[in-house]
């Protein structure tokens, strides 16, 4: 595996954490112990839906061992959590909605006593009936899950007059794809230890992508100031967007209140399945035409996403749907519906491409399907209605003029000439089948327009003489650290023992917004540059008053301040550490900036992006003729995101989010019916493996930026996800002449069409 870029080697360091991460030194949130911890467990609804007669909690606060059981009666303030709207009950108290509610919650001296515990408690119910489609909600005489009804979110986008433009159209395609509910999957479950401090406070340790906004929502729960509750979320084991959402947090806060101890809380991974976040299941409808040249003329969308029985960021996924259901294409006429529906079923939520992959998924579908019957090359059908630098972005907003989706796509042909057309030819089993397939994606980055998408950071000057950076986000195992370390070492000439890096703890570091929307690398980026001239004149500043030599010959560099004129023949004068030690009392260094994720200033439609990242993917498959499972052997990806950071962490996201992406694409769905999961566990729930990973996997990345582009890296934390599986389900069709529009890609399926269609000879 490679990634073609020209960086330097101090782009290829290894990542500050990665060394205690492999050597299993490193303790996660979940990993901590204090002195008379206590350890607690939630009950959670055995129905998906019913009236809650009662609960009875005798029988467990009698339990030897058991310090405190808490429901809905021990919430001091608001009895309600989520990142929009506050619908999910802390602790239910007349109504369960999903197998995941909450009832209650033990804290006591070991685990195993407050398991026992939950096996006390009684609950008495009055089963309802349980909405497990978003069909079924639809229905006028289904039953209302929420008191404005069963539909969340309703956007609509309308450009032109597609009744009209679709009599116009010589090629019409109109097809309907299915996206399975997705797991996230991450390595360290739901956790943390909550700790009551002795002057009243609460210290919070558990993971997280948004420690301002889980103490500003537990200050709420809790009845307390935010500025008495602190929030640790870093290091975390994985979180791909599954824990941007408040999950043990409130229960563990509750029962350290009321027993005065630290509480441990750590979800076994039947306990995440149940109440933990899923990716949107969606159903969207496509009608898509074209003239006889081959250039789209009409768009028709209708997304129906099942956002399960609450809220959460439901109505953010669907604007991000809606939002990119053009793709990087120029389309005259445009309607597009979304639709998310609550049901009894799981809660679904943020996850990594944030509904970017689902509508990516039909959109490239309809595309393959346009250029077939048109007989044309897919990329050249592609290249012939792509998007040009200056063109408004796909809901008609400015953006930051980009090249990017003709660079990626060139390149990405550029792949499959050189590669794709040999492997194809290569004689392969007799019951096999082989074929390539390429996709294309756009994916806006940030949290999009009337998002609160606020960021910031702080250098300081610490008084052991180091660089001291601090910024609000979270290390959830993206690389963040490595990215913060690189750059401060490019813009200060200086060494990895000169810095010191501090994330993830509210009490430490300014607000600069959350670790998700592939926005931390860039906003970490726009602030040092924002910060690094104001820092560096300081610093040098105080060498000239300590030194006597003029700030105009000092040079930030390794170790210290460097003197002379000519930056080859530079010489130390004075280490970081003696200027700290020799700086006048009472002066201090601390540069600190505030300020928005770049926004689109005309933009209509709520969530709409300004800076976009493009991706293109080729993906070679080996179809099994006997068996209809399918097997790929490789995976190119070109990226265009600006310049690279980290080369290892780039290389580490595209190629993990392309193994993510094949799980999505070929294996996992957390199976539900009638409001149950069916899978529920690892043993039944499957993800790939290394023996699924394809052996060749290529990452070229596309550096080059319009001219006096300002904004600097894009993040990549998500599109490595989001345009591998129309890439695979196209090389399906290359192969075996199938066309698939549901995921994951069923062998049953696939080789029922297969007998049934044109290559029935085969076997």
């Amino acid at each position: 595996m490679e990634i073609k870029t020209n960086l330097s080697e101090m782009k290829r360091r290894v990542r500050p954490d990665g060394p205690d991460k492999v050597t299993g030194r490193m303790k996660y949130l979940t990993d901590l112990s204090f002195p008379n911890m206590l350890y607690g467990k939630v009950l959670r609804s055995k129905e998906p839906h019913a009236e809650i007669v009662s609960i009875s909690v005798d029988e467990a606060k009698s339990l030897p061992g058991v310090r405190a059981v808490v429901t809905y009666k021990d919430v001091p303030g608001l009895n309600g959590f989520g990142l929009i709207f506050p619908d999910q009950p802390v602790l239910c108290e007349d109504r369960v909605r999903y197998v995941g509610d909450a009832l209650a919650a033990v804290a006591a001296e070991t685990e195993e006593i407050a398991e026992k515990a939950l096996r006390l408690i009684q609950v008495e119910y009055k089963k309802l009936p349980v909405v497990d489609s978003p069909e079924k909600a639809l229905q006028p005489d289904a039953p209302l899950l929420h008191p404005g009804g069963n539909i969340l979110h309703h956007p609509h986008f309308k450009r032109g007059n597609v009744d009209t433009a679709f009599r116009f159209c010589t090629t019409v395609v109109e097809e309907t794809y299915e996206s399975p509910r997705q797991m996230h999957a991450y390595m360290e479950t739901e956790g943390g230890v909550i700790v009551p401090e002795p002057d009243g406070k609460l210290t919070i340790y558990a993971g997280t992508q948004h420690g301002f906004k889980d103490r500003y929502q537990l200050a709420r729960i809790l009845d307390m100031a935010e500025t008495d509750i602190r929030v640790v979320s870093s290091p975390m084991g994985g979180s791909f967007g599954g824990k941007d959402e408040l999950n043990v947090q409130p229960y563990g806060g509750l029962l350290a209140l009321a027993t005065n101890c630290p509480v441990k809380i750590h979800n076994s991974r039947q306990e995440s399945v149940r109440a933990g976040l899923k990716r949107h299941p969606m159903k969207i409808t496509m009608k898509t035409g074209v003239d006889t040249e081959g250039n789209l003329v009409a768009h028709q969308v209708r997304i129906i996403a099942d956002t399960g029985a609450y809220a959460t960021l439901g109505p953010a996924v669907l604007d991000f749907a809606v939002e990119h259901a053009p793709g990087p294409y120029i389309i005259p006429h445009l309607e597009i519906e979304g639709l998310s529906v609550f049901t009894n079923n799981g809660v679904a939520g943020e996850f990594r491409g944030f509904g970017g992959n689902q509508i990516t998924f039909a959109l490239e579908g309809q595309m393959d399907r346009l250029a077939e019957k048109l007989q044309m090359d897919p990329v050249e059908f592609r290249l012939k209605n792509l998007r040009k630098t200056e063109d408004p972005g796909p809901l008609g907003q400015k953006i930051a003029p980009t090249n990017g989706a003709f660079e990626v796509l060139r390149a990405i042909e550029r792949s499959y000439n050189e590669k794709g057309k040999e492997w194809k030819q290569e004689k392969a089993d007799k019951w096999k089948a082989r074929g390539t397939g390429i996709a294309l994606t756009m994916h806006g980055g940030g949290l999009g327009i009337d998002r609160m998408d606020a960021s910031g950071g702080r250098l300081s000057f610490t008084k052991a003489g180091k660089i001291e950076a601090a910024f609000g986000f979270e290390e959830c195992g993206q690389g963040l650290l490595a990215v913060i370390e690189t750059l401060l070492i490019e813009e200060f000439d200086c060494t990895e023992e000169d810095i010191r890096i501090v994330i993830g703890d509210t009490a430490l570091v300014p607000v600069s917004g959350s670790s998700t929307a592939s926005r931390s690398t860039s906003m970490v980026w726009q602030a040092l540059q924002r910060m690094k001239d104001s820092f560096r004149k300081q610093i040098l500043e105080l060498a000239e008053l300590i030194t006597g030599i003029s700030a105009e010959q000092l040079h930030m560099g390794p170790g210290g301040i460097w003197m002379g004129q000519d930056k080859d023949s530079l010489e130390p004068l004075i280490t970081f550490s003696d200027l700290a030690d020799q700086m006048p009392s009472g002066r201090a260094i601390n540069v600190h900036t505030s300020f928005n994720f770049p926004a689109s200033p005309d933009a209509t439609v709520g969530g709409s992006h300004f800076l976009y990242a493009f991706a293109a993917v080729m993906a070679q498959v080996e179809v099994d003729l006997l068996t209809g499972r399918v097997k790929v052997d490789a995976i190119d990806q070109s990226v265009a995101a600006g310049p690279v950071v980290s080369s290892l962490g780039y290389l580490g996201q595209i190629e993990g989010g392309g193994v993510m992406a094949l799980g999505f694409t070929l294996m996992e769905d957390a199976i539900m019916e009638k409001g149950i999961y069916l899978t529920d566990n690892f043993d039944t729930y499957f993800i790939p493996t290394i023996c699924d990973v394809p052996y060749k996997t290529n990452v070229e990345a596309i550096e080059t930026l319009v001219e006096d582009d300002p904004f600097g890296p894009r993040g990549v934390g998500e599109i490595g996800t989001v345009a591998v599986a129309p890439a695979i389900v196209r090389a399906i069709y290359d192969a075996t002449g199938c066309w698939v529009n549901k995921l994951p890609v069923s062998p049953e399926f696939l080789l029922n069409s297969i007998h049934l269609g044109e290559r029935k000879q085969w076997i």
